[in-house]
């Protein structure tokens, strides 16, 4: 008797083994967890930059008027000059030789490859090589990025 009551439920276990085993293999398979907006996934740009995929399409919402080119060349004076020099030219106290045509602003043909959003990720993002701080992690508004990008693009030639 004992060992027809080990028997039955030993039969009773494989089946459900079974039974549980089938029921899984045929389940919907797990849904995976949404993915994260296309904004939120950093992408490294060429030069070391970090952009996302959509850079190219951030607008100012700063509307360019004397009041913020102000604005922008006194945050451009006390944090930009040390570099990039007083007029865009790569050449200030601070500026790496080795990558002053990096560096400097007043290129027109480097426009076409930085529109304004690719510029605010650059300025906010900065890159290792060649250096260039952060300066999200300086203290700097949106509206202070934005500001010293219109403040920037005053260096370049007039087409």
């Amino acid at each position: 008797m004992v060992h027809r009551s080990i028997a039955t439920l030993a039969a009773v276990f494989a089946a459900t083994l079974v039974v549980t085993g089938v029921a899984a293999s045929t389940a919907a398979p797990q849904a995976k967890p949404p993915a994260a907006p296309a904004h939120e996934h950093k992408e490294t740009g060429t030069g070391g930059w970090t952009l996302p995929a959509d850079a190219e399409a951030k607008k100012s919402p700063l509307t360019v008027d004397d009041k913020v080119l102000a604005a922008g060349k006194s945050v451009f004076k006390s944090k930009c000059e040390k570099c990039h020099g007083p007029n865009g030219l790569g050449d200030g106290p601070d500026a790496d030789p080795d990558h002053q045509e990096d560096m400097d602003l007043t290129k027109s043909s480097r426009a076409a490859k930085n529109p304004d959003g690719v510029m605010y990720y650059k300025v906010a993002n900065g890159r290792k090589s060649p250096k260039m701080p952060a300066v999200k992690t300086e203290g700097f508004s949106k509206d202070d990025v934005w500001t010293v990008i219109h403040f920037v693009k005053t260096f370049r030639p007039k087409a």
